[in-house]
């Protein structure tokens, strides 16, 4: 992988705890076993979206910060020469519902991490863009924009 493809799993392990799945020996009368790998889609929540100037340009360099209200961890992303930002978010399935707050360039906005959480196939996230005005949230335009960025 190339680009943005690889760009985005090397994403997804830095914006998450990650404990990889490798077997471990059962040692009899201890709770060791399996570690169970934390970077799939129900341990993750993505945020994407532009930053762009009046003209529509995109604006590069701009710092973008997630930050969990539960937690008060925060996700740090930056846009790059098109303006775009992604932003990976370790959130598990006990997470839905919970909001988040989105910080770029003296704007801000509050999310919900709205996602089913039975749902362990389907990306989850939403997109947000930092037009010059305020903060725009566009949850349908996600899925279209992720598969863009990974060049699907």
């Amino acid at each position: 992988m190339t680009g943005r493809r690889a760009a985005f799993p090397a994403l997804a392990l830095a914006g998450a705890l990650v404990a990889v799945a490798l077997p471990a020996p059962i040692v009899p009368g201890s709770l060791l076993g399996m570690a169970r790998a934390e970077h799939q889609v129900s341990y993750r929540y993505v945020v994407l979206g532009y930053a762009t100037d009046a003209q529509n340009r995109g604006r590069r360099g701009v710092r973008v910060e997630l930050r969990r209200e539960r937690t008060g961890f925060t996700y740090l992303g930056e846009t790059d020469a098109d303006g775009f930002y992604l932003i990976v978010a370790r959130l598990g399935d006990e997470s839905a519902g919970e909001r988040l707050h989105l910080r770029a360039d003296g704007q801000a906005t509050t999310l919900t991490a709205r996602f089913d959480p039975a749902d362990h196939t389907t990306e989850r996230g939403t997109r947000v863009d930092f037009p010059p005005r305020k903060p725009v949230e566009t949850p349908k335009a996600f899925g279209v924009t992720l598969k863009r960025y990974l060049g699907q």
